[in-house]
């Protein structure tokens, strides 16, 4: 039970700066005329992947962190920040809003980014650590 209220907290935490970002790109897509690319839920899964690889290495390689902190910050507050799903649903409407190209850019940056964002938050972390 404590290790679900943790996570619980932390998705509330995650999800929070998750609105933040979108509230941040929405008021940059409206001085520009409205958004062309799914850049806020683009910036959320390569971030939050990034963090994941400093987690990683930081919470679990390098100081045994104990599964409240790892239920916490990576279970809950990184899983509330990325979102999936939104992800999805962004490249289905970009499918019916743009081209065919549009889309295969979007889910091509997205998996190829958020895993390099993972790789080298682990990569920044074991070079800080050592």
């Amino acid at each position: 039970m404590k290790l679900l209220l943790l996570v619980s907290a932390g998705g509330a935490i995650g999800a929070a700066l998750r609105f933040l970002t979108y509230q941040a790109f929405a008021s940059a897509a409206v001085v520009r005329g409205g958004p062309i690319f799914p850049w806020a839920t683009l910036t959320v899964n390569v971030v939050g992947s990034f963090l994941m690889g400093l987690a990683v290495v930081t919470i679990l390689e390098r100081f045994d962190g104990s599964p409240e902190l790892r239920a916490f910050l990576m279970a809950g507050i990184l899983g509330g920040f990325t979102t999936f799903s939104a992800f999805s649903l962004d490249a289905i409407d970009l499918y019916a809003t743009r081209s065919l190209e549009a889309v295969a850019a979007y889910i091509g940056a997205s998996v190829i980014l958020s895993i390099a964002g993972l790789v080298a938050g682990m990569a920044l972390a074991r070079w800080t650590l050592t």
